[in-house]
């Protein structure tokens, strides 16, 4: 794989054409709606080494498929857009509006903007610099979103809970990690907090059964707070060092749930005022803006520390990410692209901007 040079700094008179080794891309974490889990994972896995290489450069071609629907809309017009090959004013507005409708949002577009008039104003322009100067903007855009999940063992358990709207995918996306850490050593327990939902309890209790994760679950319309106790107050006895709490899926303008949520949060403080030490909010990239209405009530009801963006492979607004990091500045842990588990993979900026433009790794 290669990465162009700094496409801006060639232009005001860099060498342009020359390639410079990327970084391997670290694919994301999915979290289609709450399908039933994949067994594919089940299958032996090779020796590390040659096969994380090609896992990972898999995953662009994944990364890349799944962004197809919003890559399309942005190169169809751009090549629309820059057909009469100069970059005048009235080029740059169609520009940026362009970029706006898929969701990248005002601020980075209007970086986009800017950078190509100061390289490029009144010159003649083709579609790949555009491309190359939108990645470039991307990727510095969401550079410092990058972060791991990082499971601190000496916690036994480190907690984290999940939060989302219905649909977003929380229970796949906490059936996937359960089975991140468990290929990396780690003993994990499940708690089936969606007590709203007997198919939540269900598929948690499946991928309970396949990770080898214990599961507490509770009978349906229990209080979700109580089970999240009952839950901390066992993980501790028992030394687990994950605890990967669910929640029912809630709309965020709906008080009376987001009131649940926080008593959850509360209750859980009780037996550990350090967790849960991380709340992730999985979003779901086919509502486009409106994710950004979603982060900013469940920030404040629920202190989310990290994002997870599922189902980026069913939408043409997957730009949403990048106006989530310019709004937000919370790390983006995962993003999903599929309804493997290895589709569920840590983002990665560059390739995850480079996919977007529509670019090659």
């Amino acid at each position: 794989m290669t990465r162009s040079k700094n496409f801006l700094s060639g232009l005001f008179g860099g060498k342009r054409g020359e390639d410079e080794a990327p970084d391997a891309v670290n694919g994301p974490p999915s979290g289609d709606a709450d399908a039933s889990p994949d067994r594919s994972a089940d299958l032996p896995r090779a020796a590390a080494g040659g096969e994380d290489r090609a896992q990972k450069q898999g995953f662009f071609a994944r990364l890349a498929s799944g962004l197809q629907r919003t890559t399309q809309r942005l190169s169809d017009g751009v090549v629309a857009i820059v057909a009469r090959k100069k970059l005048d004013a009235e080029t740059l507005d169609a520009l940026e509006e362009l970029l706006i409708a898929a969701d990248l949002g005002v601020a980075a577009s209007g970086r986009v903007r800017e950078a190509l008039a100061r390289a490029r104003f009144n010159k003649e322009i083709t579609d790949a610099e555009v491309k190359a100067a939108l990645a470039e903007v991307v990727a510095a855009t969401l550079k410092d979103s990058e972060g791991p999940l990082t499971i601190d063992r000496r916690r036994r358990p480190h907690v984290v809970l999940t939060v989302g709207v219905n649909g977003a995918g929380k229970t796949t996306t906490i059936g996937k990690l359960a089975e991140k850490f468990r290929r990396e050593g780690m003993t994990v327990m499940l708690a089936a907090g969606d007590t709203f939902r007997a198919a939540a309890v269900e598929q948690l209790k499946i991928w309970g059964e396949r990770t080898g994760a214990s599961v507490v679950a509770r009978e349906i319309g229990a209080d979700a707070a109580g089970l999240a106790f009952d839950a901390l107050d066992r993980a501790k006895k028992e030394g687990v060092d994950v605890l990967l709490v669910d929640t029912a899926g809630r709309l965020q303008n709906k008080r009376e749930l987001m009131d649940e949520l926080a008593k959850i949060v509360r209750v859980i403080k009780k037996l550990d005022p350090e967790a849960p030490h991380d709340t992730l909010l999985v979003l779901d990239a086919t509502v486009g803006q409106n994710a950004l209405a979603q982060a900013d009530v469940f920030r404040e009801i629920a202190g989310v520390t990290g994002l997870v963006m599922t189902k980026l492979d069913g939408t043409a607004r997957g730009g949403v990410l990048v106006a989530l990091a310019d709004r937000h500045k919370l790390p983006i842990h995962f993003i999903g692209v599929g309804e493997k588990v290895d589709d569920l993979q840590p983002f990665e900026a560059m390739s995850f901007a480079r996919a977007l433009a529509g670019l090659r790794d």
